[in-house]
């Protein structure tokens, strides 16, 4: 393995920081990437690509350790082994009495996932990864390729992906004034009966980029703005009339990195939260779609990121907070991530289209997207025309997810749908 200067260990990143205390059985805070290929997967082949990998980024062969005041990553000299798919989706990853790394590789016919632990990186970091991670075995498995000048598109220096832009954009103040919010408001919340043990109902619907384009396009508007707004539809269709009095809220990451130039690997994401209220009376898809886009351009600006940023940082920098130890930090963050998560319904991620080099795009079918979830979440991404809608939830009920999907089939537009439904112990 090729040799290269790496820190020992790194400080957890200001959005990791919250994951280690709340992860447990129900939300594990692992998510999914996977690259659905045309052909079989050789594991003997993804396990040197995966050798491959490692060596371009040094931050995978962390483990996570507690300090005295943080937890923290160090280097471990653990080697990641490729293993044909056996565990659930996002099982666990982060055992807070085992030495092990933060992410995992595993296959099941023509498909690769990357499952990764989010204290470890965000959604963009961690498809850097599998970008390179499939790239690696493409050229393994087709020798045909040697020969030609394949460019890689991410090219940030060691440095550049284990850095912390948090830090670098910290600026110290707010330049923007502070929000007005109603305190202890209650957003509406999905509920149904638990999945047996925790295991999370997965359902995945395949469209075509261009026709979601142009049905957006006919709504004026942005794809994540259209499939947002359909999800809330599908949301209010669920809800009961005594609940039409709060709202729903809906929590979009959103990629720092579009507004920040940042090489980072890392986690360097923001949230936007977008409300909207109903009357009894059910509101059409157009009418949602105006109150997503008016949040849309009001918070998706650098000005506004950049304040919601610092205002996280200070929060971490405040002398009183640092000077507590885990054991007293722990359970003000489990509370504060309660209280976070009342305000909120569910959430949509758009990690947008994922780029191959041009000689590889022939050998791949699609990528996907998939996190933990405690409710109910939805993950997008694209790949040439393919466009993966996948949607985990905690709960047994699948009617939100139906409703979702027939809206859009209502609308014209063609879906496939894979649903992989967990199911209770025989009894004896």
């Amino acid at each position: 393995m090729k040799q290269y200067r790496s820190a020992e260990w790194f400080r957890l990143d200001n959005a990791a920081k919250i994951f280690p205390p709340n992860s447990n059985k129900k939300d594990s805070k692992v998510f999914r990437f996977s690259c659905e290929l045309k052909e079989a997967v050789d594991p003997d082949l993804l396990q040197q690509a995966l050798d491959l990998t490692m060596e371009e980024f040094p931050l995978y062969h962390s483990v996570m350790k507690r300090g005295l005041f943080w937890y923290y990553l160090e280097r471990s000299s653990l080697r990641p082994l490729v293993a044909k798919e056996a565990l659930a989706p996002c099982a666990p990853l982060f055992h807070k009495n085992q030495r092990s790394l933060l992410f995992r590789v595993h296959y099941y016919r023509c498909r690769i996932n990357l499952e990764v632990y989010h204290a470890l990186t965000d959604g963009t970091g961690a498809l850097q990864f599998l970008r390179a991670l499939v790239y690696h075995y493409l050229l393994l498995a087709h020798p045909e390729l040697a020969g030609q000048e394949i460019p890689r598109e991410y090219t940030a220096s060691f440095s550049q992906r284990s850095a912390d832009s948090f830090q670098k954009y910290y600026s110290g103040k707010s330049d923007a004034p502070a929000e007005k919010t109603v305190i202890g408001e209650r957003a509406y919340r999905i509920k149904g009966q638990p999945n047996p043990e925790h295991i999370l109902s997965v359902t995945e619907g395949v469209l075509s980029v261009r026709q979601v384009h142009q049905k957006a396009q006919e709504c004026g508007t942005s794809i994540t703005v259209f499939l947002l707004a359909a999800f809330i539809l599908a949301i209010y269709q669920e809800m009961p009339l005594r609940a039409l009095p709060q709202p729903v809220v809906m929590s979009v990451p959103v990629n720092l990195r579009n507004y920040f130039s940042s090489g980072t690997a890392r986690n360097f994401f923001g949230l936007i939260n977008v409300s909207c209220r109903f009357s009894q009376e059910e509101p059409s898809l157009e009418a949602i779609i105006q109150k997503v886009s008016a949040a849309f351009r009001q918070e998706l600006t650098a000005e506004q990121l950049s304040r919601r940023m610092n205002d996280l940082i200070a929060l971490e920098k405040n002398p009183l907070i640092r000077v507590l130890p885990l054991s007293i930090k722990n359970p003000i963050l489990r509370l504060s991530s309660m209280l976070s998560s009342q305000g909120v319904t569910s959430s949509l991620s758009n990690v947008g289209r994922v780029s191959m080099p041009e000689a590889l795009r022939p050998y791949i079918l699609q990528f996907g997207l998939m996190v933990s979830s405690p409710t109910l979440q939805a993950c997008v991404c694209s790949f040439e025309d393919r466009l993966v809608i996948s949607f985990t939830s905690a709960f047994l009920n699948p009617d939100i997810r139906r409703n979702f999907f027939r809206l859009l089939s209502g609308m014209g537009l063609s879906v496939e749908l894979a649903v992989n439904e967990p199911t209770l112990s025989p009894v004896s």
